[in-house]
């Protein structure tokens, strides 16, 4: 049982496939498989490259 929280992205499209980020913060997982693996980040440090726009292709 996981005793995190998690927040689903506001950028979420229509059928809501998206990230989603726990509370506390830390992990990070993918929305269609909440039971599947999640990544450990720097979750500050990874919103820095967002916004950066480090990502874009």
């Amino acid at each position: 049982m996981s005793t995190h929280a998690w927040q689903k992205s506001s950028y979420s499209n229509a059928n809501g496939n998206c990230v989603e980020l726990s509370s506390p913060l830390g992990l990070i997982r993918d929305s269609k498989d909440p039971e599947g693996p999640r990544l450990d980040v720097d979750v500050a440090g990874f919103l820095r490259a967002v916004k950066a726009g480090r990502f874009e292709r």
